[in-house]
């Protein structure tokens, strides 16, 4: 099964330099310039994103705890808690999405 020729395509993909630099030579492809872009946010990623940033706190004693008991092989994860916040999570996102 032949997929297609290799030669044109870069073994790596190009850094966030080259592409910056010089788009145009990324691939062999040419340069679709637009003189500027626009991005909205919709009011919900919008405070997603503004409550991660601004909630650096968390319990140091406690992901020390949890990666010792990693490292001690003693861990245990409860999939039955997992499963459950899962679900509250999508059925919270669902209601929101819908409301």
């Amino acid at each position: 099964m032949k997929i297609g020729p290799l030669e044109n395509k870069p073994a790596v993909a190009p850094t966030a330099t080259e592409r910056k630099a010089d788009p145009a030579k990324i691939a062999g492809g040419t340069a679709n310039r637009e003189a500027s872009a626009k991005v909205e946010l919709s009011s919900t990623a919008a405070s997603m994103s503004g409550g991660a940033a601004t909630e650096a706190s968390f319990d140091q004693a406690k992901v020390d705890r949890i990666a010792q008991a990693i490292r001690d092989g003693n861990y245990k994860i409860n999939a039955e808690a997992i499963a459950d916040k899962l679900i509250s999570n999508a059925q919270e996102l669902l209601g929101k999405a819908g409301g």
